[in-house]
């Protein structure tokens, strides 16, 4: 087997912020097309690699290409058992497992579909797994899919969805002297915080692992000049929440929650939306995982990208090598204990399948 560390490191010593994967997915896309048992395309920055066995169950090993940008951690760094640098954790860790797997394993149990795309740290738009749905679903095909999204090493089931939307509320502009002919509108976002801040938290439990959703206020523009009473302020709300709830469902509820704080003159707008993944461990594969690796089993509070092939009707879950509280950091790091763990349990997967 490969030296984990060092191929982790060298991954991350090859640059892929988003956008600019195409140096990172040449050096993938050399080694697998020299793998004799798997047939190999390319669509833009997005490669999918697969083994056409017959075998009767598929099994999908998917992971993001890109970075964020660096901050002053583009280079590895090995000490002792431990890569240092941009993407250690998110998701370069992730990508050398399974290309490690990849590589290894001729004769697997079950047809695997090995996905490497770009995109995934910035607008949904630019999601190269999106694209793939879009344009070339039979490439996506499969019975269940793991994301290599650091986890630790455990299995973080599902995904909550993420729901943002925009309250806009009215005022009437006056000199900050008189403000008395004027109505303040940031005065009037006091209300509306006040109702955010009381919202009672969620904790469905769902197959097993506790959900926890979420609704913060993230963003406030208002404010003319310094001697205006302002017109009009502008409040951005998140809300994560559990995969027992639908967007339409979630969005209907803020706002019925929000209606006794606002006016006939202010506005709800949704702006960005995407659905959550129910965890999906019944599946044999998913299952097996779970109790030969004996590993931990969670939700996933964040949203991934468990919820397009949730969407596809495939049962997903995120495990992969690093911290996940590491992921974006300047000390992005990854331990080979964990490398080597996670690569022992899907290469086991893999080579002997479902139980």
């Amino acid at each position: 087997m490969t030296d984990l560390v060092a191929l982790t490191a060298e991954l991350v010593d090859i640059p892929s912020v988003s956008h600019h994967e195409a140096g990172l997915v040449d050096h993938l896309e050399g080694v697998l097309r020299a793998v004799p048992w798997l047939v190999v395309e390319r669509h833009g920055d997005n490669l999918v690699a697969r083994t056409e066995l017959g075998r009767a169950m598929r099994l999908v090993l998917a992971g993001h290409t890109d970075t964020v940008p660096p901050a002053g951690n583009q280079r590895a760094r090995v000490e002792r058992d431990v890569v240092h640098g941009l993407g250690a954790s998110d998701m370069k860790s992730g990508l050398a497992v399974f290309l490690e797997v990849a590589r290894t394993e001729a004769d697997p149990a079950v047809d695997v579909t090995y996905v490497f795309y770009a995109g995934e740290e910035v607008e949904s738009r630019h999601n190269g797994l999106g694209h793939l749905l879009r344009d070339h679903p039979h490439l996506l095909a499969g019975d269940a899919a793991i994301l290599g999204e650091p986890t630790g090493g455990a299995v973080e089931a599902g995904c909550q969805g993420t729901l943002r939307l925009v309250v806009t509320l009215a005022g009437r502009r006056a000199h900050s002297a008189r403000p008395w002919m004027g109505v303040n509108a940031i005065h009037r976002l006091g209300p509306v915080l006040d109702t955010v801040a009381r919202w009672p938290e969620r904790r469905p439990v769902l197959d097993g692992c506790e959900f926890r959703e979420a609704l913060q206020a993230v963003a406030v523009q208002a404010g003319v000049a310094g001697n205006v009473v302002p017109d009009r302020a502008t409040l951005t709300l998140n809300q994560r929440f559990a995969p027992d709830r639908s967007p339409a469902q979630v969005e209907d509820h803020l706002r019925a929650v929000l209606a006794p704080a606002l006016g006939p003159d202010d506005t709800v707008e949704v702006v960005d939306v995407a659905a959550g993944a129910r965890p999906g461990l019944g599946h044999p594969l998913l299952r097996t995982l779970t109790q030969r690796a004996g590993v931990e089993v969670r939700a996933k509070l964040g949203w991934t990208d468990v919820s397009r092939f949730a969407a596809m009707g495939i049962p997903a879950c995120n495990f992969g090598p690093g911290d996940p509280t590491l992921a974006h950091h300047r000390d992005e790091r990854v331990e080979g204990r964990s490398l080597r763990s996670t690569y022992a349990a899907l290469a086991d997967l893999v080579r002997r399948g479902p139980a």
